[in-house]
């Protein structure tokens, strides 16, 4: 068995091509994203420079706010609060990680849950447990997008997902269970890890350990999806699996990069028109 490897990057751009659509026949004002950036980390720069590229390709407006990396929690905290009150900005996203001195739960707790582009406000998590969301946890939904292109079969096969992030692990859960899996969630203190890789249908790994995963202990026919994202010293981006095995035992195998990535930035694309509609049926209903 050689694995087929998914093309993240082409299921994304048919994704935008729908995204631009839906924008071109918006006869209003299109949509907006305000990016906080806190401090000068390289990787979140090249993130947030990537972003940028897909809203411009797609029609979405984008807002840079660039603070110093010594800001304090009532400053970012300001400036969400300014950013939850502006009529024109339609979604706001805070670029993690964050300074250590910031407390990262309480600041995206502030952002309008209407303006939660990331998905990660409790209001969203919550409406994603009982199944009524409508703004996705990017890299979850992303993922899910992506094992539906592939025609994957979820009622009664068993998912096994590897980290526990409120970001990844936990709503990724949600989205299996929704769909009809058997869900494992692993974590750092879990024992045989192997085990419970080689039992999984569907193998989800987000922890950013290079070859955590063993291509001999992935379940032949299994569909592998690889979140995990580490960069090697000599500038190398390497996934959780170990992708050279991995090929002589999954059926369906995503690469690193090229895979979730690209599918991540689509979904926040999809969110924050998602986002503006969100908003104007509130208006209509609560006019001030």
């Amino acid at each position: 068995m050689v694995a087929k490897i998914i093309d993240g990057k082409a299921i994304a751009a048919k994704l935008r091509a729908k995204i631009a659509l839906t924008i071109n026949r918006n006869s209003g004002p299109p949509p907006k994203l305000a990016v906080i950036l806190v401090g000068n980390d390289p990787a979140s720069k090249l993130y947030v420079s990537n972003k940028h590229i897909a809203c411009q390709e797609v029609g979405i407006m984008t807002e840079d706010y660039c603070l110093a990396s010594s800001s304090s929690e009532q400053k970012v905290y300001a400036l969400i609060n300014q950013l939850n009150h502006a009529a024109d900005i339609h979604g706001i996203l805070l670029q993690l990680p964050l300074p250590p001195q910031l407390n990262c739960a309480k600041l995206l707790e502030a952002i309008n849950p209407l303006k939660d582009v990331d998905g990660f406000h409790s209001s969203n998590l919550g409406k994603l447990a009982l199944n009524q969301a409508q703004l996705f946890p990017c890299t979850p939904r992303g993922v899910m997008l992506i094992l539906a292109h592939i025609k994957q079969i979820f009622t009664g096969k068993h998912a096994v997902i590897i980290g526990a992030s409120n970001i990844v692990g936990k709503p990724m859960a949600l989205e299996l269970l929704t769909a009809g899996c058997t869900v494992t969630i692993c974590h750092k203190f879990t024992q045989d890890l192997a085990k419970h890789v080689a039992r999984a249908d569907i193998l989800i790994s987000a922890v950013g350990k290079p070859g955590l995963i063993k291509g001999r202990w992935i379940k032949p026919g299994a569909t592998v999806i690889d979140v995990g994202i580490t960069m090697s010293p000599t500038g190398k981006m390497l996934g959780d699996v170990e992708f050279n095995s991995a090929i002589a035992h999954a059926q369906w195998l995503t690469p690193v990069p090229g895979g979730v990535g690209p599918m991540t930035v689509a979904v926040l694309l999809q969110n924050t028109v998602t986002a503006q509609l969100l908003q104007s049926q509130a208006s209509a209903r609560y006019p001030s």
